[in-house]
Parts: structure tokens; sequence; C-alpha cells
């Protein structure tokens, strides 16, 4: 099977199952949702990824690995991800 989202940098066969599972099937799916959102569908959905799924998925979207996304993007995501959070146990 030729799997779109296994071609970006960074996401290997288990993110990319997690993403179709949620709907998310190409990059386009992906950039259209955005690294913060996708992560948040996937966590919804119970599968126990880790924080570094978010910062794989944001730095696919960039084309770099998920190492060298800076230490700010990186906080940034987790800050917009807590929140979103948050605004969901109200």
């Amino acid at each position: 099977m030729n799997d779109e989202l296994q071609h970006l940098k960074n996401l290997g066969k288990t993110s990319a199952q997690w993403l179709h599972a949620v709907g998310i099937h190409s990059a386009s799916d992906l950039r259209r949702l955005g690294a913060v959102d996708a992560y948040r569908a996937v966590r919804t959905r119970g599968f126990r990824a880790s924080k570094v799924l978010l910062y794989a998925i944001e730095g696919a979207l960039m084309d770099v690995h998920w190492n060298d996304l800076p230490a700010e993007r990186k906080e940034a995501l987790k800050r917009q991800f807590e929140h979103m959070s948050e605004g969901q146990k109200d």
C-alpha cells in the first residue's frame, strides 16, 4: 500500500495508522487540520501518543526532523494543545 502519510518526514507506520483512524489520510488533510488538532484527534480517540507525535506532525508539515524544531516552537505547540484541552473540560 502506498501511504502518503508515511512518506512525510517523522511519520511511520503507527503514527500513520493513528492518523488514518481519525480521518486524516493525506498530507493535505494534515495541513488543513494542523499539528495540534491532528494530535488532539489522535489523543481523543484514545491512542496513547506522547508529545513527540505532536512535534513529529509539526515537523512533517515543515519537512524537518521533529528534534530540529526550535524549543520555543515545541513549547508553543504544547501550550496550544493544553489550552484546547482545558477548553474541552468546561
